[in-house]
């Protein structure tokens, strides 16, 4: 009776492992297509997943104050935000093997280009690039604006507030004095509600 208790607690054991076993596969399975998947891309280090495309307004009275936020670019540049008050500001937080941000480059490239005439500044946010492969993303997308090269995360930690960064890509818009009007969680989706976004805040300070 012993034997035949020992060899039953032994298939149970068994069996526990094969059960944790698999277990520890689903979950690896599912961080490995968080980690790959063009719908949840992970930082490594942030923690960030990407996010939907949705996009969050606030009302002018609602907004925080003018985000402070300056650094060195991929190209070796200084750049400050408050240097560009009076006009929208678009910031995007982005790394070279995020699929998302492969994806809407080409939008922001042409809303950036299409803005630019207006006074309307770009500045991407690097979270985990050096400088020669952000830099070689830049070329392949023909991307016209800086980029800060934020591996230490002190620029993703200046946008806290209201509506901070919680995923990559993400995109934000300033109002002309500086403040977080919008959030785009994700790749944006449609160059032309960015551009409509753009514009509103445009107006505000018309």
């Amino acid at each position: 009776m012993r034997g035949a208790d020992a060899q039953g607690r032994h298939r149970d054991h068994g069996s526990a492992r094969r059960g944790a076993a698999v277990a520890l596969a689903a979950a690896g399975a599912l961080v490995l297509a968080g980690c790959t998947t063009g719908d949840a891309q992970q930082v490594v280090g942030q923690g960030y997943v990407a996010g939907d495309g949705s996009l969050v307004q606030l009302a002018p009275e609602d907004r925080g104050d003018p985000v402070e936020l300056a650094g060195t670019t991929l190209d070796g540049e200084q750049v400050d935000v408050a240097d560009w008050r009076g006009a929208p500001v678009v910031l995007n937080t982005w790394f070279a093997a995020c699929g998302p941000c492969r994806e809407e480059a080409p939008d922001l490239v042409e809303v950036a280009t299409a803005t630019a005439g207006d006074g309307v500044n770009f500045l991407g946010i690097n979270v985990s690039d050096g400088p020669a492969q952000g830099t070689a993303f830049e070329e392949q997308f023909g991307v016209p604006y800086p980029s800060l090269e934020d591996r230490d995360g002190k620029g993703v930690l200046a946008l806290r507030g209201q509506l901070p960064p919680a995923s990559t890509p993400t995109t934000l818009v300033l109002d002309p004095q500086g403040r977080v009007a919008a959030r785009f969680s994700g790749a944006v989706q449609d160059p032309s509600t960015l551009r409509a976004v753009i514009d509103d805040a445009a107006a505000e300070g018309a």
